[in-house]
């Protein structure tokens, strides 16, 4: 579409009467609005209390892009919706539209989420029309109408545990077909009353998938699913896609890698960073690496999982990378507890600790969850905490392989093993706390 191209309403759209309002329409898709001057805000003093009020994947996305486009903004933190939205200037060209749009899907709540929120490469013009209202086009948009297109491709989805049910339930969710196999067969029965259909074996669900995703908990598990009997590997066959999503070391992506495609299979590691909230939320985030025409004809499954996706290159790449994320925050958790600790066995208000420390930079909502649960006992798992000793164990043995010293990590997998040995082991990771206590 010509970028001097400008668009009008539809006829069977009718304009607010007596309101001010913008026309927005997106190319490529259906999506088109009349969005109110007075519904459009200014986003600084109205993102918390936007914040509190929606709590879903699409809002987050938008909250995410918008932060982004004011970290571009240099030095123009004071833009803002009602900025963007009504500064009229005829050629007047916005960064990142895909943020813009998704900056006024926070404020107004007129258009369809969009499905794809990647950043699209042409400008964004407003357009002062005759008619008193705005015409917001973006060229060439990515955006898509409503809810993900899912692949037709057949999916199949191995292991039903703490994040596995969240993806497998994201997955029905978005229109795919899903076959399932868990070790513990129960668990199957609520995704078959959702509409999965059920794998007797993880080779029956390979030779009867195009893509066959797995998250288990460590590597013997993962080794086990494919090269074990009736397993992954017996179902392979040219052209079938296999997907580890598991968190574990490099050398055994390698080794998996290397069988499935010796059975002419394709391959894709694909471990993820979150908790059993965000896989349910479907906010997790996906580190890939492996075949790259794998990764695409993953797109809708991601989309479906996961706020975002990367790709790294080689298979072993996304092993590394998710030992190094999952080794600062299983580290960052452990100083945590210790600092609640240290303020209480000092006479301080650990709930005083608390609120101070999310008031200032290291503020987040992994913060204020965990030490919240563990101010209440909750150790209800959101993400095992022998899981993430673990991805601790792990990570020591790839700074060994690579002569990189990781003093903080084995100090805190020391703390967790401790937290084992006081049986915690199948509690949320936030109960290291314990072991400071007994």
């Amino acid at each position: 579409n010509s970028s001097d191209s400008v668009v009008s309403p539809p006829k069977d759209l009718k304009k607010p009467r007596g309101k001010k309002c913008f026309f927005v329409k997106f190319f490529g898709t259906e999506d088109h609005a009349w969005i109110k001057v007075e519904q459009l805000k200014p986003y600084h003093p109205h993102k918390e209390e936007m914040i509190k009020i929606n709590k879903g994947k699409r809002f987050q996305q938008a909250v995410d892009a918008v932060e982004e486009y004011l970290k571009k903004a240099k030095g123009k933190e004071q833009v803002s919706l009602f900025d963007i939205g009504c500064h009229r200037l005829s050629e007047r060209l916005v960064p990142e539209p895909a943020e813009v749009f998704q900056s006024l899907m926070i404020d107004a709540f007129v258009l369809q989420p969009a499905s794809s929120m990647e950043p699209i490469s042409k400008r964004l013009k407003i357009i002062e029309e005759d008619t008193g209202s705005t015409s917001i086009q973006a060229a060439d948009s990515t955006a898509v109408n409503g809810s993900i297109t899912p692949t037709d491709k057949r999916i199949g989805f191995l292991g039903l545990g703490l994040m596995g049910s969240g993806i497998v339930s994201n997955l029905l969710k978005m229109g795919h077909v899903v076959t399932v196999w868990n070790r513990t067969a129960e668990k199957c029965d609520l995704f078959i009353q959702e509409g999965a259909r059920l794998g007797r074996t993880p080779a029956e669900v390979v030779s009867m998938c195009d893509i066959t995703f797995s998250c288990v908990s460590d590597p013997k598990a993962a080794r086990d699913l494919v090269l074990g009997p009736s397993g992954v590997l017996q179902g392979i066959r040219p052209g079938k896609c296999y997907v580890e999503m598991s968190t574990v070391d490099p050398e055994t992506i390698t080794e998996l890698s290397q069988v499935i495609t010796s059975r002419g299979g394709r391959f894709l590691e694909a471990p993820v960073s979150g908790s059993q909230q965000l896989s349910n939320d479907g906010m997790l985030v996906i580190v890939a690496a492996g075949d790259r025409s794998v990764y695409e004809d993953c797109s809708s499954c991601f989309q479906a999982m996961g706020k975002t996706s990367f790709f790294l290159g080689e298979a072993g790449n996304a092993a590394r990378m998710m030992l190094i994320l999952n080794m600062v925050q299983g580290s960052f958790m452990a100083t945590i507890a210790e600092g609640l600790t240290l303020a209480q066995a000092t006479g301080q208000s650990q709930q005083t600790f608390l609120d101070i420390l999310c008031q200032g930079q290291m503020a987040s909502t992994f913060v204020d969850q965990k030490c919240q649960n563990i101010l209440q006992g909750n150790f209800k798992p959101d993400y095992y905490l022998k899981h993430i000793q673990k991805d601790l164990r792990l990570a020591i043995s790839m700074g060994d392989s690579a002569n990189h010293p990781t003093p903080m990590a084995a100090a805190a997998n020391e703390v967790y093993k401790r937290a084992k040995a006081l049986d915690q082991s199948d509690n949320d990771m936030s109960a290291v706390y314990r072991a400071y206590i007994h």
